[in-house]
């Protein structure tokens, strides 16, 4: 063999040895989207879960208003029919999912103002572990999409980036949707005295 042939060898050996451990670094990153992605799924699972302990203790007040209930139940209900895989993270599909998360939460939003008309409820104990328990999770969702987005903005940059973007073309390796402000959420809420 002459020197040639050992260097182009050598070559396509290093792009072979360059290639899988791109390719290998890609599979480890969209995984950790994948993760990230289960986590945020885990926070909105524990919050439909919790919900439905808050109606039957909601229900337990006289007279409380039955519309803000089934308003509730309703949004939880369509909430928890969005299912929505990591494979499936385009900007149309995410944005579904958090229409219906949005809804959920606005749903909830007026339930807790219904409750401040209700003194007893409101002293009612498993009422208030419900709704300390809710609080907290809607800062742990806060949190796990935060990780998510940076998490997809790793992943998005290292699939676009020279020269591992030729890897991530050819073996499909596309965009993942970010989670984005909820719409109004740029202007400041009024706030009345």
């Amino acid at each position: 063999m002459n020197i040639k042939t050992l260097i182009g060898i050598g070559v396509v050996v290093l792009l072979g040895i360059w290639g899988v451990s791109s390719y290998n670094g890609l599979v480890q990153q969209e995984e950790t989207v994948k993760q990230a992605w289960a986590q945020v799924e885990n926070q909105y699972q524990r919050r439909a879960d919790l919900i439905p302990n808050l109606v039957n203790t909601v229900k337990g007040a006289a007279n409380f208003e039955k519309e803000t209930l089934t308003q509730v139940i309703d949004a939880r209900s369509k909430a928890t029919s969005i299912q929505l895989s990591a494979d499936e993270l385009t900007p149309e599909n995410l944005q579904r999912f958090q229409q219906a998360q949005q809804q959920l939460s606005g749903a909830l939003s007026r339930l807790m103002m219904t409750v401040e008309r209700y003194p007893k409820l409101q002293a009612n104990q498993n009422f208030l572990s419900l709704q300390d328990q809710l609080e907290g999770t809607a800062n742990r969702i806060t949190t796990e999409r935060m990780r998510f987005n940076q998490t997809v903005q790793t992943y998005n940059t290292n699939i676009k980036t020279f020269p591992t973007n030729i890897f991530a073309g050819l073996f499909g390796f596309g965009d993942k949707a970010y989670f984005e402000a909820e719409e109004g959420a740029q202007e400041a809420p009024e706030v009345q005295f």
